[in-house]
């Protein structure tokens, strides 16, 4: 094409110059007909006819020609959408923003590392070269969405996506539309990813509204599950528990996956139930 009005990725409006038993095609603007650009009628969300303006996503097709659908982005210029990553590549990745190619995700644009069929917050923007575009960076967008937290109490489970995350941790929005935080700490020891949806104990609600959630079970159910996880563990090594109070915190984080308070708090817990016993080396073992 010899005009260089008319970019890929982009949303155009155009004429349509002639129809053909297969499409349309819409005026390219060149004085050469030649290079008008074809409206298939499968990408036709309407019938249309001569003389039309028509709204388009402008693409290219397999064979690297111009071609255009009716099929727009679900999300519109500047709001924000959750959506699928289609491709990676070394420059960024593609996603799924309802037109017939994925839209592109520069690297320089995301904030945690991605992979295909994840889903993430973005917004839709047009770049320096007229081409649409999303970014992951949409904080910004989502306070101005953000709804108080009303009709919740501390305690209660709210269910999120997270759109942001930093090194004290990650923002949610709920489905309510409110934003949660989730402090480092209260995050579970498998990595988090992006767009994750995750559901949370409110710890406390803010005077803006905002809450702050936690991923941990409450005290009672972490003593619960951390005894099971020391009764497990000896039933698996003839009824004996190789650590002790004394032992080194990190082998017992390595070992059990739980900190040493809590290794020291869940077996108390188990003597004071006498489901185990201590001997005189201080060994612990399951109570017969």
């Amino acid at each position: 094409m010899n005009n260089q009005k008319w970019k890929e990725n982009s949303i155009a409006e155009m004429t349509v110059a002639r129809l053909a038993s297969f499409g349309a095609f819409l005026n390219a603007e060149t004085g050469n007909s030649a290079d008008d650009i074809l409206l298939h009628r499968d990408q036709q969300t309407r019938e249309v006819k001569v003389g039309d303006t028509v709204k388009v996503f402008l693409y290219h097709d397999p064979h690297h020609r111009m071609t255009a659908s009716m099929r727009l982005p679900q999300i519109p210029v500047g709001g924000i959408g959750y959506v699928e990553v289609l491709l990676m590549t070394r420059f960024g990745a593609f996603v799924e923003a309802g037109t017939e190619r994925g839209i592109f995700l520069p690297h320089t644009e995301t904030i945690k590392p991605i992979r295909e069929g994840q889903k993430i917050w973005v917004k839709l923007y047009i770049d320096k070269t007229g081409r649409l575009a999303v970014t992951m960076h949409v904080d910004e967008e989502m306070r101005k969405i953000a709804r108080p937290a009303r009709g919740i109490k501390v305690g209660g489970k709210v269910i999120g996506t997270i759109y942001n995350m930093t090194g004290e941790g990650a923002f949610l929005i709920t489905r309510e539309k409110w934003i949660a935080f989730l402090h480092r700490k209260d995050m579970p020891q498998t990595p988090l990813l992006m767009g994750q949806e995750l559901t949370g104990r409110v710890t406390f609600i803010r005077e803006d509204g905002h809450l702050n959630i936690s991923l941990r079970p409450t005290k009672d159910k972490a003593l619960d599950s951390d005894g099971m996880r020391l009764l497990r563990y000896m039933e698996s090594h003839q009824g004996r528990m190789l650590l002790n109070d004394k032992s080194d915190p990190m082998l017992i984080k390595d070992i059990l996956g739980i900190s040493k308070a809590a290794f020291k708090r869940a077996a108390g817990h188990l003597l004071k139930e006498g489901k185990i016993t201590m001997d005189d080396s201080g060994q612990y073992r399951i109570s017969k």
